[in-house]
């Protein structure tokens, strides 16, 4: 997201509090403010988990995933799924802490 939609996106959310702006309006600009589908490879999959300092086991611990499923997103044997690939691209941006 870039930085003028990211501070647009948080005075919408300060105007949704006080009333001034409704829920379905800010229903539209949460949409308008994801961030595009990405088609991640494997050296794209494998950089995030490495960057993050994790192995693959615990990478798919992290994801709720199996080990083998990482193994084969990493040998391009399978794509991660929508959701998959919108949590990889969250981890790639904000690292594995945003899992908490």
């Amino acid at each position: 997201m870039s930085e003028i939609l990211d501070i647009a996106h948080d005075m919408a959310r300060d105007l949704v509090k006080v009333g001034a702006m409704d829920d379905i309006t800010m229903h539209k600009l949460n949409a308008l403010c994801l961030p595009t589908k990405l088609s991640l490879k494997p050296d794209d999959i494998r950089r995030i988990r490495t960057t993050n300092h994790v192995s693959q086991a615990v990478f798919a611990a992290f994801l709720g995933i199996g080990k083998t499923t990482v193994q084969q997103w990493e040998r391009g044997q399978k794509k991660p799924s929508g959701p998959a690939q919108r949590l990889l691209d969250l981890i790639d941006r904000k690292g594995l802490a945003v899992l908490g």
